[in-house]
Parts: C-alpha cells; sequence; structure tokens
C-alpha cells in the first residue's frame, strides 16, 4: 500500500490548474501553428492567429491564454494500492483549486446557486472524474474548460420522424447563425 499525503495532492493540484491556464503543451503549439500555415480563409487565419498570439503571451506567467479560466475539470487515475493520508481526495482537490485560481490570478467562474447567480469565489467544486485503476499510482489531469462555446448552444426538441437530416440540419443552421460568436 502506497500512502500519498493530501498536502502534497493540493499543492500538485495547485500548480496544474496555474499551468494548465498559462501554458500550453509543444504538440498543440505545433499543430496550431501548421492549421495557421494551411488555413486558406481569412478569417480562420486571424482567428488562429490570435490564438498563437494568446499562448505566447501567456506562457510567460502574466496572463493566462483566455481570461475564461473555466471550470476547473479533472481526470484521476487512483490506484486500488493508495491510501490518502489526511484530507479525502476530493477536499485535496478542491483545496488546490482554491488556491491555484488565487495564486494564479485565475477569473473564479463557478456559482453556488445558479438561480441567484452566486459565485464561490474560490472556482470550487471541481468536476472530479475519478476511475479505480490496479497499482499503486494516483495520476490527476488537469483541464480547465471555458464557457464561451456554450454561450452560444441552443436545445431543441424534435420529432423521431426529423431523424439524422434534421439533427444535421438543425446543426448546420446553428452554426451559421453563431458565425463567429462562440469561443473557438
Amino acid at each position: 500500500m502506497r500512502e500519498i499525503s493530501s498536502k502534497d495532492i493540493t499543492e500538485t493540484v495547485k500548480k496544474l490548474c496555474i499551468d494548465a491556464n498559462y501554458y500550453l503543451g509543444e504538440d498543440v503549439q505545433d499543430a496550431l501553428h501548421k492549421a495557421h500555415e494551411k488555413e486558406e480563409s481569412p478569417v480562420g487565419k486571424a482567428t488562429l492567429k490570435q490564438i498563437i498570439d494568446n499562448f505566447e503571451i501567456s506562457k510567460h506567467g502574466q496572463f493566462p491564454m483566455c481570461q475564461d479560466t473555466g471550470t476547473a475539470v479533472f481526470f484521476v487515475e487512483m490506484g486500488d494500492q493508495v491510501k490518502i493520508k489526511g484530507d479525502n481526495l476530493f477536499e485535496a482537490i478542491n483545496e488546490g483549486v482554491r488556491q491555484g485560481y488565487k495564486d494564479g490570478y485565475l477569473r473564479k467562474s463557478i456559482l453556488a446557486d445558479p438561480i441567484e447567480r452566486k459565485n464561490t469565489g474560490d472556482n470550487t467544486p471541481a468536476v472530479i472524474h475519478l476511475d479505480i485503476v490496479k497499482g499503486d499510482k494516483l495520476k490527476i489531469v488537469c483541464v480547465p474548460k471555458g464557457g464561451g462555446s456554450e454561450n452560444m448552444s441552443e436545445v431543441k426538441m424534435m420529432k423521431p420522424a426529423d431523424g439524422v437530416e434534421g439533427v444535421k440540419e438543425f446543426v448546420i443552421d446553428k452554426v451559421r447563425r453563431s458565425g463567429s460568436n462562440p469561443c473557438p
């Protein structure tokens, strides 16, 4: 059995929250540069250029890549031979989010009450997807999820007779009407 301190988890999550909002992996940077080079549409090219400019600025650690640092989403794989010492895993992760969003000067976006629109003030609770796996390892991946793309979302009740074609028409129509308003 391997013991892991909840304080170590909190510190790791704090760093993950900051790093995930300020630094983009080299593979993603390369893919964006290649997409920019190949893009033919002036609007698409300008959008990709803005994303590239944002991550170039953010890697100096003063500004996050996007002003919408969103919901802190975690994918956790915890070995069945891991024991957390101190707080439980969820408490440790949420404390790391609190500290990371505070120390990283990241925008707090989570509502305590969606009707009253009251913010929690610390970006918790995080969304935590937990898988228990064999072994004595603990793997934590942080994926901040901004809400900009959802700002343009739309729901439609469709009849079964609308079928796949009806769904396609609805999606294409919505994308056309939204234009460049949603975040990429």
